[in-house]
């Protein structure tokens, strides 16, 4: 028997095992934390980067939403438990995040429904905006988050599990070698999905982009898409050396061998 084991919550198997859960929880806790923080920042505001003009006289303005900024730890999250826990653990996570989207929603729409100190049209209960032709700014935010996570759910089920696949794909054809392949070659695909998806969705559904109407559409919409990939290829690009130390010294850490594929069973110290 393990030293000190007669001490252990019977819900802990030993010492490692909780270690190994602990880990777990930071990184899933990290993950679900960032998803709800951008999934309430969203679209809240829109981040001008630099702008310029083509030789033909075309506007181009490289923009992201600020809800942009700390989406890419999510993917550098999910590598982390794809290579420690297993594709069915990161699965798991990717769709405890859904669940997550769903309960930002009702919260924001209980909290719109209950009666509130608003002056409200008495015809139609609708709450009146203000001298400026604004909604209170709970309701702004309100309608802002029903776009973006309405957006982002779709973007975000097709990338998270595209990132865990395509994660695994790679580490299976490289037998556990070239960590920097399976960390880029996962997020650079599953971020192009994630920002094509957003975008698209944002402005046909949502109709929340900053879209100059005189301008045509498309171009618009593709300088979007291209300025948030570049954003999120470029972090991506940069986190595989936080990804190879963490990956260093959690393998030591956690006693698992990160070259393996691994399920829920892996973990076991017991097999």
């Amino acid at each position: 028997m393990e030293p000190g084991a007669d001490k252990l919550h019977p819900i802990e198997a030993s010492h490692l095992q909780a270690r190994r859960e602990r880990v777990f929880l930071i990184f899933a806790g990290i993950f679900l934390g960032t998803l709800a923080m951008l999934n309430i920042l969203g679209i809240s505001r829109f981040i001008k980067l630099f702008e310029t003009e083509t030789s033909g006289g075309f506007p181009l303005v490289f923009a992201i939403a600020v809800g942009v900024l700390p989406y890419p730890i999510t993917f550098l999250c999910t590598d982390f438990i794809s290579e420690f826990y297993g594709r069915r653990r990161a699965n798991f996570v990717v769709f405890v995040g859904l669940l997550l989207n769903i309960w930002v929603v009702t919260i924001m729409w209980i909290g719109g429904v209950l009666p509130g100190f608003e002056a409200t049209d008495p015809a139609t209960g609708a709450v009146v905006l203000d001298a400026a032709g604004r909604l209170p700014v709970f309701f702004e935010i309100r309608a802002l988050t029903f776009g973006a996570v309405t957006a982002s759910m779709v973007a975000y089920m097709a990338a998270q599990f595209c990132d865990v696949w395509v994660f695994h794909f790679w580490k299976r054809v490289t037998k556990g070698r070239l960590l920097w392949v399976r960390n880029n070659g996962s997020t650079m695909i599953s971020q192009l999905v994630d920002t094509t998806a957003v975008i698209l969705i944002t402005h046909y559904y949502a109709h929340a982009l900053p879209i100059n109407p005189d301008l045509p559409i498309g171009r618009q919409l593709t300088l979007f898409i291209v300025t948030g990939y570049t954003f999120k290829f470029a972090v991506a690009a940069f986190d595989t050396i936080p990804f190879y130390i963490g990956v260093h010294y959690l393998k030591r850490y956690l006693q698992i061998d990160p070259t393996r594929e691994h399920d829920l069973r892996d973990n076991d110290p017991a097999e």
